[in-house]
């Protein structure tokens, strides 16, 4: 979860309770000539019964409001630790958790103890439109081999003329999610040019995993465009398609092989749900780390690896950064306003083939 600043003021606030911030468990710290107090939301809290961590959002008079979203996990962490929900109309809070952007006129009116949970123009990095745009110019600009993160892709119709028949090519929706709407297509014919599409050349040798298809989640959160400071959270998910995979062109409709979304592979009948939180290697979602241990045992680099991810992680943001930067820069009345997130912070799917990673 990302940091909230609390609400009392600290530069009117005693040695004493200075003091107290100082040694508590949900309390740290960030800037250097201005020393900000931030709230961690610890993983052990969720078992924890130390009032110091449950009580802290009633103690220094937290308060949140979600709008247009369910997001019940984040309701249950901050009202577990005190947090008050406001009305979502209300202008007395500490966190604003949204599911859509938020219009200029709200971004302008934020106190500099107010947080959102979307920066001006995220869809930059979050519309695989837009994605797609910011990282071709990166490669026009810095080289197509630095920026070589996604497969051959053409946004159609708009450049349809560009676009070659050789496939197979794999279809998405240029602002959808939960894998809605993708295909697989083998013949330009099957292309339909009514609709905003992007059109990928499909990975077709994939690293697999006892013969099933995988991509790892990742969860990526952004604090600030300036400067940049991007967080990659330590675990991920391997998730595993349903089917074992086939590169043959008689099996190019069958999502289960094809498609690892959970959304998708949730309803096919050899979905397998691992119920046991202490076994991070069965079933249909793998816990990173167990992903990369096999990997390990396989004789794979996971160290190289992990730093390909990383690296391509940095390369997306950064083909981003600039359209960002400059609408915070419009928008945002102060620094720390703003968090980044996709669903529940920013997920990157990665997609690992033979010697490289890609965000398909």
């Amino acid at each position: 979860m990302p940091a909230v600043r609390a609400q009392k003021d600290c530069q009117s606030e005693s040695s004493s309770e200075e003091d107290e911030l100082e040694s508590h468990p949900c309390i740290g710290w960030i800037g250097v000539s201005r020393r900000i107090p931030v709230l961690l939301f610890c993983a052990e809290a969720i078992v924890t019964k130390d009032v110091n961590i449950c009580s802290v959002g009633e103690e220094y008079k937290l308060a949140f409001k979600i709008v247009r979203t369910e997001s019940r996990l984040v309701r249950g962490m901050l009202v577990n630790r005190g947090f008050h929900e406001v009305h979502p109309n209300s202008t007395d809070f500490n966190l604003m958790w949204t599911g859509s952007h938020l219009k200029p006129h709200l971004l302008h009116s934020l106190q500099d103890f107010q947080k959102v949970n979307h920066f001006p123009r995220s869809y930059e990095l979050t519309r695989k439109d837009h994605l797609y745009k910011n990282i071709q110019r990166m490669q026009q600009t810095h080289g197509f081999h630095n920026f070589h993160i996604v497969p051959q892709t053409f946004l159609l119709p708009a450049e349809y003329q560009e676009f070659s028949n050789k496939g197979p090519w794999i279809i998405k929706p240029v602002a959808s999610s939960r894998g809605r709407g993708i295909y697989l297509i083998s013949s330009l014919s099957q292309i339909p040019l009514d609709e905003n599409i992007l059109v990928s050349r499909y990975i077709s040798n994939p690293l697999l995993i006892d013969d099933f298809k995988f991509d790892v989640r990742l969860y990526v959160l952004v604090t600030s465009y300036d400067p940049l400071i991007v967080y990659l959270y330590e675990e991920g998910l391997a998730r595993f398609a349903t089917v074992k995979y086939d590169h043959a062109t008689a099996n190019i409709k069958n999502q289960f092989m094809h498609l690892t979304n959970y959304s998708v592979n949730k309803k096919s009948r050899d979905y397998v749900c691992s119920d046991d939180p202490e076994v991070e290697d069965y079933g249909n979602k793998w816990s990173m780390s167990a992903m990369l241990r096999y990997l390990k045992h396989e004789g794979r680099d996971t160290t190289l690896l992990m730093g390909q991810i990383e690296e391509l992680i940095i390369k997306a943001v950064l083909s981003a950064e600039i359209h960002i930067a400059t609408a915070c820069k419009m928008f945002v009345p102060h620094r720390w306003n703003c968090f980044g997130r996709e669903h529940t912070l920013l997920c990157f799917y990665v997609v690992i083939y033979s010697t490289q990673t890609c965000v398909e």
